[in-house]
């Protein structure tokens, strides 16, 4: 399978500019589980800038949700 990387970069809502997994889903998921944190992806915009992607900053954010 063909990675679909321009498409991705368009729905990818990483604020870190100089990323080089931009739009590579695959890596930056591995990237970020290999730092025990998620992916920008998983976190609303707001909580994304703040550069926390740890595991517990994810659960704080959905069991306000509830």
């Amino acid at each position: 399978m063909e990675c679909k990387s321009a498409s991705n970069k368009k729905k990818c809502n990483c604020s870190y500019e100089p990323c080089s997994r931009k739009g590579v889903c695959c890596d930056c998921l591995h990237y970020h589980r290999s730092m025990g944190q998620l992916p920008a992806c998983f976190f609303p915009d707001d909580i994304e800038r703040t550069y926390d992607r740890s595991i517990s900053k994810f659960m704080e954010i959905h069991q306000k949700r509830r």
